[in-house]
């Protein structure tokens, strides 16, 4: 199969390319960051099948060209995958934070709008058995606000609600919306958190599992599960239960 990952430089991206990679899978490298896509694609199965193509994800028109190049050199990807994210701390009382909301708000859910829609069209041109997969990376921070992370949080919020009305509308089409949540993921993002981060996972073992539900074409999943268990806990605790429970909670570090 043809995979197409943006953010796939480091973390998550990275890890799913790997785990693709590994399994005889194509991918298609998408990141600002050259020079890290080019050692990531050195150092995969098969390093002469996979592309490398820097784009900005918040520059629609850059993405769209990614696409353009990915389609022209090898076709129509049978994957696509929305991964590339950034996450800080902000803060409402803050002027200063508004370029950070700003930031986080355009690469978490408006670069992802722009990553689907250079393949959808073609997509319902060119069935194919089995269909096709459009994957969100999305985050069990997406379930409830969280203080400090408003900015994050919102981001993912939006994305797992820009996900869901995209499925509704594909419907029938071939075209198989999964959002995947990752709980706490051992990468660069989290590193930064000066908090606990229960059930925190490999990346390596989260992208073999996200693998799984992306294959299956699961519309939802939480990985691990058993941050879907506390995901399903945060959706019903009584708004001050949960105040109380967070309120003073270590906030993550500006977005620099």
């Amino acid at each position: 199969m043809k995979v197409f990952i943006t953010g796939a430089s480091s973390g998550i991206g990275a890890a799913l390319a790997r785990a693709y990679a590994k399994r005889g899978d194509a991918c298609t490298l998408v990141s600002r960051r050259v020079d890290a896509l080019e050692t990531l694609r050195a150092s995969l199965a098969r390093p002469e099948v996979h592309r490398v193509q820097p784009a900005d994800v918040t520059d629609a028109a850059a993405l769209a060209a990614a696409a353009a190049a990915s389609i022209a050199a090898s076709g129509l990807p049978d994957i696509v995958i929305a991964n590339a994210g950034i996450s800080g701390g902000t803060s409402t009382a803050d002027p200063d934070s508004l370029g950070a909301f700003r930031r986080i708000v355009e690469t978490n859910l408006v670069a992802t709008v722009a990553t689907f829609a250079p393949f959808i069209a073609a997509m319902k041109a060119q069935p194919r058995a089995g269909g096709y997969r459009l994957v969100v990376i999305a985050s069990v921070a997406g379930i409830r606000g969280l203080p400090g992370s408003g900015a994050y949080c919102a981001s993912k919020a939006a994305v797992i609600a820009y996900a869901e009305s995209l499925r509704i509308e594909l419907r029938g089409s071939g075209i198989r919306v999964v959002i995947v949540a990752p709980g706490f993921i051992d990468t660069p993002m989290t590193k930064a958190n000066p908090y606990p981060m229960p059930f925190l996972m490999h990346v390596d073992a989260f992208a073999d599992q996200a693998l799984k539900v992306i294959d299956a074409g699961r519309s939802y999943q939480v990985i691990p599960w058993q941050m879907g268990w506390v995901a399903r806990l945060l959706r019903v605790l009584p708004d001050r239960v949960f105040d109380a429970a967070l309120a003073g909670r270590a906030r993550k570090p500006p977005l620099r």
